[in-house]
């Protein structure tokens, strides 16, 4: 008799979760932003918030979260229930935190396994940013000065380990010079500082100082991709300037680890739609990151690979307090 009712309790259970499932969503779905508003996360989160509200039905809220170069913000996506209702929209820090921590010797924010990807939206080389009136006019010339005032150049960034302090010391360990990273809450704070001329440069997405390239205020020296960027075609690559480094800073939209796999078949689908509404491409392009779309499949293996590059990246930079 026992064993029939405790069968009797499953299937009902069952078959709520179920339903449960084929009516998410039944309510608002909260999108982490682990950066403060004005940086790229941010930039890329609000269109697409929108659009994938629209596909399924509840607003997508957006909660700015940031510090420790996003890593609060991914941890508390990573911490949150596997429901469907809470979704993060993380950058490339992402694939660099988890082995920071481990040089730092603390406890790990996040673990890899705790966050699913589902989708990539942008994938942008950072640029290297200066204000319009700085001395240097070339990449060479901002090597050449730091190798002359070793530590006396100080540049922003999001956080340590984040998505712009990792490509400085890219180029600092090519280039063979030291530079003194200051570190901020996010991307915005760090242009605001540049700005104001607490720092003298920033390596960060094109999106976040285009606008202030256009008005005059900033210059960018150069960028970590290949070839040329498409909003910004006069601006050579490192490579170009005789610099290996490389890095791209990217957004992407993950899931905590064990959401049902119809509610994340759900979010792919709207993910996928936004990234195909015309005005989700025109914002993030007016903002100066073209889409460059990355399904489930595709994003978790670009993942994986990040993953392992950034490893040994973090590991040559070794402990920052």
């Amino acid at each position: 008799m026992l064993r029939r009712t405790l069968f009797a309790v499953g299937l009902v259970v069952a078959a709520g979760f179920a339903a449960a499932q084929s009516s998410y969503p039944g309510k608002p779905i909260t999108m982490i932003v682990p950066f403060p508003p004005g940086g790229l996360a941010d930039t890329v989160g609000r269109p697409v918030a929108e659009a994938m509200g629209r596909e399924l039905g509840q607003p997508v809220v957006i909660e700015n979260k940031g510090g420790a170069g996003g890593g609060i913000g991914m941890a508390q996506a990573a911490r949150a229930a596997p429901d469907g209702y809470t979704i993060l929209m993380a950058l490339s820090s992402y694939s660099v935190l988890p082995e920071a921590d481990v040089v730092l010797g603390r406890a790990q924010m996040y673990t890899f396994d705790a966050l699913r990807p589902i989708a990539r939206f942008t994938a942008d080389p950072t640029v290297l940013a200066v204000r319009a009136d700085a001395p240097w006019k070339t990449v060479k010339d901002f090597v050449e000065d730091a190798k002359k005032r070793p530590g006396a150049i100080n540049y922003g960034s999001s956080g340590n380990y984040g998505t712009m302090h990792v490509p400085m010391e890219i180029l600092a360990q090519n280039a063979g010079v030291k530079l003194t990273h200051v570190p901020f809450t996010g991307a915005a704070p760090a242009i605001v500082a540049l700005l104001g001329g607490q720092i003298e440069a920033i390596s960060t997405g094109p999106a976040t100082v285009l606008q202030h390239v256009k008005a005059g205020k900033i210059r960018v020296l150069g960028h970590w991709g290949n070839g040329r960027l498409g909003t910004m075609p006069d601006v050579p690559s490192l490579k170009d300037a005789g610099y290996d480094a490389e890095y791209a800073q990217w957004s992407g939209l993950f899931v905590p680890a064990g959401t049902p796999e119809p509610v994340v078949q759900r979010l792919r689908a709207a993910a996928r739609a936004a990234a195909s509404d015309a005005k989700v491409k025109e914002v993030i392009l007016n903002a100066g990151s073209p889409v460059l779309y990355q399904d489930t499949p595709d994003f978790e293996r670009y993942v994986q690979g990040d993953v392992r590059r950034m490893a040994d990246v973090v590991r040559k930079i070794g402990k920052v307090q």
